[in-house]
């Protein structure tokens, strides 16, 4: 059916160890309803009511639209649940992540949420169990499987040494020992042509020895399997004929593009993780399901995309970044609404910030990918679809700490939801960013986490000064020298999305959000003469939101070579795309979707003839020879808006990506009429705030859930939420849009 969708916006924070909470299910009236009188109140009383107005969408049978996003510190939850009387309440909650049993802290947040699964449509969910079991080491045991002579290309790798001067640098440790390394006669060219057929006569004996070995996955890469897969799909047959009950993943079903370490390594990671994943989304599938869950939940992926639950728990290696990339892309939707397509996006979590660039719209997804690279480390690539994006330990719990030069420091080590900050009164005896925000004013001692936490001051105070007088300080400079470091390494970040490649930040919005978010942004901002920040509504769980505005998505790469200079090389290049968006049409029309309903995206990898390394560009319409000059031309100005040159030399084609997606039903909003200009009604009062760099000031105090479409104020001023609170620095102008989104105006 068709809703006209007339929102309430429902606010709610609920960490559930500080305020036990549980209220009647209507769905469902036989579940005990356990509330003290006070409780009663405080669930009245935390829930306050908005309008906004939402586009018509088609939700057919049900009315509710779920996403649930699991961080490093908390579990976020966004429902939009349709009315009978044609409006539609907007419900967000949050409760603390349950590592290891990560689907524990789901249902919580399900329940914190007053939403019962059996009344959900629709469930998108984005994880952080892949990123977490590779670098904890939590995966399983991987036997390795590939072409005869290339047992050692995971101890090769590549020749980059980040430690340039230390001539005892050791490279990273593969994920499977050398005795799980196992070879097999057979061979193609690089053209995909069989030099040597394949031999599987050992293949038995081979998984004898895994076995022996208590080995749990089995990874296949084949020497140039991206180009003919004819051989990995033999040896995969295989091995699921010889050991059905064995987890067991070829390089084919992950990616064709070449680079055999990037390859081997991607699908041995994958095969490293794919049980537990597995695991985790089928007790996930499980749970919700037992609580009257009827659907299969979509899984949120690296490249801004859903996927159905199946796909995503085949190759889990998918979802290592699907939080992270939920947020950016609802930060590009958003982007698009308000009519600000360049945006520098920025997530400030509890353990990390996260940032991206957004030109014209578009969210650049990258296959160049890598875990635990570091200034000692190489670390390790992943070769499949990832947002393009920076990640730096630095978040709300981020740990500040002194060296043995008194060089003040923040982060990466973060103090979790568990004991968390020092402010939190539960055992933590680390300063953290959390708690130089709090001692400085500009986080309500008296409305902390919503109201949820009495703040522990003198905890608070006591681990500052243990950082103070390492650098021979008080509390409050220890605690302004805390943000301006915090601040510091954010703006390097986001450097590195942007100036770093060629981009004028003064062209770019920055989109700030995560329970962090707005805290910092205006500072980055003025550092980058950014000259406006917008902090959007509902930011602290703004991720989960992303999920709601997401389609199903699929990337195909292929590799394929084709001189841009030689005649036909339009034909060769319109065949790769033509045969790619056949493979991903055959494969959404076996999960029931029309090809009316698919849309194809594509994009070519090119380089100047003879260079390693490619810059993708954006392919418009089909590919004829002649197309190519225009490619050319497009190709030679990016790349030299990159690197700052262009070089005299026939380009080539290396191969294409090709982005297929699927409509699911994402929700779309449409702007309310403003009103007033005069945000009196939302002032809570004043206090001393100390902005750090600006000194201290006495600030104006808003309620944001009280900030209506059309209100403006100036600052100094603090906008809190009981899911984040905005830092606005003196002389900033505030407007509140018709989505109730934060406009900050520097003036820059």
């Amino acid at each position: 059916m068709k809703t006209n969708w007339l929102s309430e916006t429902n606010w709610l924070l609920h960490h559930e160890q500080f305020f036990p909470l549980h209220w009647q299910n209507h769905a469902n009236p036989q579940r005990p309803l356990s509330l003290s009188t006070t409780q009663r109140s405080r669930f009245h009383d935390i829930i306050c009511t908005q309008k906004i107005r939402l586009k018509e969408i088609s939700m057919p049978n049900s009315n509710l639209r779920v996403a649930t996003d699991v961080g490093g510190t908390f579990t976020d939850l966004v429902t939009f649940e349709a009315r009978p009387d044609g409006t539609t309440r907007i419900v967000t909650a949050k409760s603390d992540t349950t590592a290891p049993n990560f689907e524990k802290g789901v249902m919580d947040v399900l329940a914190a949420g007053g939403v019962d699964p059996a009344d959900v449509q629709f469930l998108a969910h984005g994880t952080t169990v892949v990123i977490n079991a590779l670098t904890e080491r939590k995966g399983v045991r991987v036997g390795l499987i590939t072409t005869e002579g290339f047992r050692d290309i995971l101890e090769i790798a590549r020749g980059n040494r980040p430690d340039f001067f230390n001539l005892h640098y050791e490279k990273p440790t593969p994920f499977v020992s050398r005795h799980l390394r196992a070879e097999i006669p057979g061979r193609m060219t690089y053209q995909g042509k069989e030099r040597q057929p394949l031999d599987l006569t050992t293949l038995p004996a081979i998984l004898d020895v895994f076995r022996a070995e208590s080995v749990e996955a089995v990874a296949i890469c084949l020497l140039h399997s991206y180009a003919n897969i004819c051989h990995e799909e033999s040896v995969l047959a295989e091995v699921q004929r010889l050991w059905p009950a064995v987890s067991v993943v070829a390089s084919h079903q992950i990616t064709r593009e070449w680079r055999e370490y990037e390859r081997s390594n991607t699908t041995v990671l994958s095969a490293y993780v794919q049980p537990v994943a597995a695991r985790y989304l089928e007790k996930l599938d499980e749970g919700l399901r037992a609580e009257g869950f009827e659907h299969s939940p979509f899984i949120m992926q690296s490249n801004c995309g859903v996927d159905s639950l199946a796909v995503a728990s085949a190759v889990p290696i998918t979802m290592i970044e699907s939080g992270p990339a939920s947020g950016i892309w609802g930060a590009a939707e958003l982007g698009k609404l308000i009519g600000a397509p360049n945006i520098l996006a920025l997530d400030i979590g509890g353990t990390t910030a996260k940032c991206s660039l957004i030109e014209d719209g578009e969210v650049r997804i990258m296959t160049d990918y890598w875990i635990e690279r570091s200034r000692q480390s190489a670390g390790y690539p992943i070769m499949i679809p990832v947002v393009d994006l920076v990640e730096i330990g630095n978040g709300g719990g981020s740990i500040a700490w002194v060296d043995d030069f008194g060089k003040l420091h923040v982060g990466p080590q973060s103090a979790g939801a568990l004991p968390g900050p020092a402010a939190y009164g539960k055992g933590g005896h680390h300063a953290t960013t959390t708690d130089a925000n709090l001692w400085l004013g500009r986080i309500n001692k008296d409305y902390f986490c919503g109201d949820t936490i009495k703040a522990d001051m003198a905890a608070t105070e006591s681990v500052l000064a243990d950082v103070g007088r390492k650098l021979d300080v008080d509390p409050t400079e220890a605690a302004r020298g805390i943000i301006r470091i915090a601040n510091n390494n954010m703006v390097n970040a986001l450097k590195l999305v942007s100036l770093n490649r060629g981009h004028d930040t003064r062209d770019f919005t920055l989109l700030a959000f995560g329970g962090g978010g707005s805290m910092h942004a205006v500072a980055l901002a003025q550092e980058l003469q950014i000259k406006t920040v917008i902090v959007p509504a509902a930011a602290s769980v703004f991720s989960a939101y992303g999920m709601l505005m997401s389609d199903l998505r699929r990337d195909f790469f292929v590799t394929q070579l084709a001189d841009l200079t030689e005649d036909g090389a339009g034909e060769v290049i319109e065949g790769v795309f033509a045969e790619a968006e056949a493979k991903a049409r055959k494969t959404y029309e076996a999960e029931g979707f029309g090809a009316d309903q698919i849309t194809y995206l594509r994009y070519g990898k090119f380089r100047y003839r003879n260079q390693e390394h490619t810059t993708e560009i954006l392919i418009s319409g089909t590919v004829t020879d002649t197309d190519l000059d225009q490619i050319d031309a497009d190709f030679r100005n990016s790349y030299e808006r990159e690197y700052t040159y262009r070089l005299d030399a026939p380009v080539e084609m290396v191969g294409i990506h090709l982005v297929a997606r699927a409509a699911v039903g994402k929700i779309e909003m449409i702007p309310a009429p403003l009103g007033n200009t005069d945000a009196s009604s939302a002032v809570k009062g004043q206090r001393r705030v100390d902005y750090a760099l600006e000194g201290m000031h006495e600030a104006m105090i808003y309620d944001g859930d009280k900030l209506m479409p059309g209100m403006e104020l100036v600052g100094p001023a603090i906008i809190e939420d009981s899911g984040t609170t905005a830092v606005i620095h003196p002389s900033n102008l505030v407007s509140i849009d018709s989505y109730r989104n934060i406009h900050i105006a520097l003036g820059n």
